[in-house]
């Protein structure tokens, strides 16, 4: 095995996490299963890369998070997070990263949104000067202004993701976990939140590790994926080489004025037609532009929009042509 890099910031040496969980076998006896979650994953985050961590519902994303922020212990191996080992040194490794978790505040229920702020302030211990910096950077640029005066438990799923990436940051933490940071946010949302990580990331350095099942997210936020199913890492490179071991593709939904034969450019295969709707499938690694403008100059066109593939399509279909990396 390679020598560790000590430059990289998260470094995972054949981590594994195996629980231990009781099943009913028959009317009055358990049998005790182990249930591998992680087995035996290896990889390197260099400090300022935003890298997507995805794959389906179970594959073992969030038990690795939490192991990164020393929630869980693992089972085997070795794992490093800033050169600390997050289980045991989790307090002093909390000053140096931040969470999102989905659907799990770390904001105060019943407070207002800017006293659990104020509250964060305290536990970090973040100098007073910067901490209104960080906050009002935040609460611009993620519009929270009219919030800041509301209890979190009035909040909307929306509004209160926005929030927590707020609080994730106050404390300038070198490394950030998201997990679905995107998650019912309307579309004018979503592209402010994607844009506060680019600016994050490009002047502070920030090191993201991103888990969503939105490949939009991925696509505008990180040059290098890595797929995980069933506790195993399956892919690990940039997003664009994912589509070719898949195969995946991308769809073109063109509405015309009429109802035409299926369109024909070359580019792309129809593979549904319903009235003046058509569906054309081309390669998700293909720039949708030359289509699009195949499409516009040949036909009379109405509207076009393009669909990204499902994830775990994209990983089914991974699996069922043979994983990358077996």
């Amino acid at each position: 095995m390679d020598m560790p890099d000590t430059t990289d910031v998260i470094e995972l040496d054949g981590v594994e996490k195996v629980f231990d969980v009781r099943r009913r076998a028959g009317r009055m006896r358990r049998e005790k299963h182990r249930v591998r979650a992680v087995d035996g994953i290896s990889f390197r985050v260099a400090p300022g890369e935003m890298v997507g961590y995805i794959g389906p519902n179970g594959a073992g994303k969030s038990t690795t998070i939490k192991m990164l922020t020393g929630i869980l212990t693992p089972s085997a191996g070795r794992l490093r997070v800033a050169g600390i080992d997050p289980a045991r040194e989790r307090t002093r490794l909390a000053r140096r990263i931040g969470v999102v978790f989905g659907q799990r505040t770390t904001l105060w229920w019943d407070l207002p949104l800017r006293d659990s702020y104020r509250l964060m302030h305290r536990m970090y211990r973040v100098p007073d000067r910067r901490f209104r910096e960080n906050l009002d950077r935040c609460v611009e640029l993620l519009d929270l202004a009219e919030l800041l005066e509301v209890p979190v438990r009035q909040l909307s799923l929306g509004q209160r993701m926005r929030g927590d990436i707020a609080a994730a940051l106050l404390h300038d933490p070198e490394v950030l976990y998201l997990d679905e940071p995107t998650i019912g946010l309307d579309v004018v949302s979503k592209a402010k939140v994607r844009g506060f990580l680019r600016d994050l990331n490009a002047e502070a350095g920030t090191t993201v590790l991103l888990t969503t099942h939105d490949l939009t997210d991925i696509e505008q936020l990180c040059r290098r994926v890595m797929v995980i199913d069933h506790g195993r890492l399956m892919y690990d490179g940039e997003l664009g080489g994912l589509h070719g071991v898949a195969e995946s593709e991308r769809t073109l939904v063109v509405d015309l004025a009429r109802e035409m034969p299926p369109l024909t450019t070359g580019l792309a295969r129809t593979v549904r037609v319903e009235g003046p709707r058509q569906w054309l499938a081309f390669p998700a690694s293909q720039s949708a532009a030359p289509l699009v403008a195949a499409v516009a100059e040949k036909y009379p066109v109405v509207d076009l929009s393009v669909r990204e593939p499902d994830i775990e399509a994209v990983i089914a279909k991974m699996y069922a042509e043979g994983p990358a990396g077996e």
